[in-house]
This record gives structure tokens, C-alpha cells and sequence, in this order.
């Protein structure tokens, strides 16, 4: 994924309200942004942070500028939870999530369930349909070690529930983590912050849902999915 134009650097002030952030541009003027982000950011929101931001002309946007990547424990991660599905999406169409390049149409954002959206899906004559939900995923303790969530989902534990009952039903589902930084090479469940997440995927997992964690290599110019990565117990 590449952005459509030069990400501008800056320095974070502070994160505040989830969605906005002020920030100091290089000719020293401070100006709100938008956050793209309505997690905790656990980790990436220190004061005096180098981030960068991208630009947009739209006169319908409140904030010309969005933040798009905050520089942490010595690398740049992606915060924008706009752009894991893309990711996703590229790196199924590379061959990096089992056989699923192989199928004939992959469509964005089709309900499903009760009351849920399926980020991918996926449907070849020849093979079951895939039902593939996509999260997000910034969040580092131990270095090397990338977890999710990184505070309480209740929508996400939703997900899996959705997911295994795509199961039952005969089809395939598959969670993917997108991992938004290069310097993690293990993934697993953040049982501590969200213990009721970590049942429904063990849940889910006993149902048949598959699951995938994909690395990517963050730059100032693009975001792209790496390679996939063990997930942990």
C-alpha cells in the first residue's frame, strides 16, 4: 500500500478526544490533525513523538491533515486502521495467506451474520466461500512480540462469534492480524487486557476458524505486507 503522495513529518504534542492530535509541523506552526484510530494507541502517543502525516485538498475534510504513522521504539508503525484491509488484501493477492490467491473474486465489505460486516470475501465454484475479518495490530510490550488487542473489544469478540458460526455453517472463515511494524516477529493473543477475546478465539479456533498474522515494512512512502509470523499460544 502505497501512499498516493510525500507524508509530511512532524512532532507529536499530544493525542486527545481518540480522534485528533496536535502536532508541530517543520516551519514550527502547531495544527490539529485527525487520528484515523479508535483504539487505546497503548505505547505510541508520547509527547515530542516523530509522526508523520498525510495531506488532502477535500474542502468537505475538517482537518486537512490525518495522522498516518507514529515513530516508537526505534521504528515507524502505522496507526490508520483504514489501511489493514488494503494491506490484507495485498498480501492475500501475493500468495502470503495460505491459498486464498487462487480464488476467483474477492469483494470489501459484505454483511453477514446478524449484524456484521466481513471485511473480505472471498468465492470460487470450486471451493467453500472465505469469510476473512482483518484487525489491526500496533501494539508492542516485550520487544519482538506484537499483541492484540491492545485494550477490551467487545465488537472484536463479536467477530470471532460471527466467524465460527460461518463455520458451522460449512463455509471457511479466517482472522488475519495485520501487523503495522517491522520489528515483531511473534504474534499473540493480549489475554491480560482482554481475557474475554482471548476465550473467543480459542472458541472460534476449536470451530475451525483459521487464523494469520502478517508483518509489514513501514516507510514514509508505503506500508507493505512482509511475511507472515507464528502466532503464540
Amino acid at each position: 500500500m502505497r501512499f498516493s503522495s510525500p507524508l509530511v513529518e512532524a512532532t507529536l504534542l499530544r493525542r486527545y478526544k481518540r480522534f485528533l492530535a496536535d502536532v508541530i509541523l517543520p516551519d514550527g506552526s502547531a495544527i490539529t490533525v485527525s487520528v484515523p484510530n479508535t483504539g487505546s494507541m497503548l505505547g505510541l502517543t508520547a509527547p515530542g513523538s516523530r509522526v508523520f502525516l498525510s495531506h488532502s485538498d477535500d474542502p468537505k475534510r475538517k482537518y486537512a491533515y490525518r495522522l498516518e504513522i507514529v515513530e516508537a521504539d526505534g521504528t515507524l508503525v502505522g496507526i490508520n486502521t483504514g489501511m489493514p484491509n488494503r494491506i490484507a488484501e495485498e498480501a492475500i493477492r501475493a500468495g502470503l495467506v495460505g491459498d486464498l490467491a487462487e480464488y476467483v473474486t474477492l469483494k470489501r465489505e459484505q454483511r453477514y451474520g446478524e449484524r456484521s460486516r466481513i471485511d473480505l470475501l472471498l468465492e470460487d465454484p470450486e471451493r467453500k466461500t472465505v469469510y476473512a475479518e482483518v484487525k489491526n495490530v500496533h501494539f508492542m510490550r516485550t520487544y519482538g512480540l506484537a499483541e492484540f488487542p491492545d485494550t477490551a473489544t467487545a465488537r472484536g469478540t463479536r467477530h470471532l462469534q460471527e466467524l465460527a458460526r460461518m463455520c458451522a455453517d460449512g463455509h471457511r472463515a479466517i482472522m488475519i492480524y495485520v501487523i503495522q511494524r517491522g520489528d515483531c516477529d511473534r504474534f499473540r493473543l493480549c489475554k491480560d487486557l482482554d481475557a474475554r477475546y482471548a476465550a473467543a478465539f480459542r472458541i472460534a479456533s476449536d470451530a475451525g476458524v483459521e487464523a494469520c498474522a502478517i508483518k509489514c515494512q513501514i516507510t514514509p512512502e508505503a506500508i507493505i505486507a512482509d511475511c507472515t509470523i507464528d502466532i503464540l499460544a
